[in-house]
């Protein structure tokens, strides 16, 4: 089964988020968060978030891009339970038994996201507010093969 870590190419979302996730830590889109936001919530930060942002299931910080790898079961049984925890503590969900099926719901469909994509496969989120509520576009760049010629070191050696 294949799911989605975050990656940073560069510093950027350090500055763009007001809690970035951390490079390497398994990430679901996220878009539960936006559920019930206006126009009048997408400003600044929140907005950079909301537009792009992936979301990291241990700090729940956000990234904007995550790459596609393989999971093994146990992490995967892991991670669903600590997003339940995160729907009991942060908005309210009754247990975290009622929550583990939400939490199982939204891993499913990261894992279905991803499970037509090669490791390493970088993916992007886009998202907009509309009347029938969050849309979400997703763009995925394949992996590609490097030439070993990129990274030998040409040279004699001396005797």
């Amino acid at each position: 089964m294949h799911l989605a870590r975050a990656i940073h190419f560069d510093e950027s979302d350090m500055n763009v988020f007001h809690s970035p996730a951390r490079t390497g830590e398994w990430a679901v889109s996220g878009g539960f968060e936006f559920s019930n936001w206006s126009d009048a919530d997408l400003v600044g930060k929140a907005r950079q978030a909301f537009a792009n942002g992936w979301l990291g299931v241990e700090t729940f910080g956000r990234v904007t891009f995550v790459a596609v790898t393989r999971i093994e079961e146990g992490e995967y049984r892991d991670l669903a339970r600590r997003l339940a925890d995160h729907f009991v503590t942060v908005y309210g969900a009754p247990s975290v038994e009622a929550a583990l099926p939400v939490a199982e719901e939204e891993l499913a469909q990261m894992a279905e996201l991803c499970a037509d994509h090669a490791p390493n496969t970088v993916l992007t989120v886009l998202r907009e507010l509309t009347e029938a509520g969050v849309r979400e576009q997703f763009r995925f760049i394949e992996a590609t093969e490097a030439g070993l010629e990129q990274f030998a070191i040409h040279g004699e050696i001396e005797e």
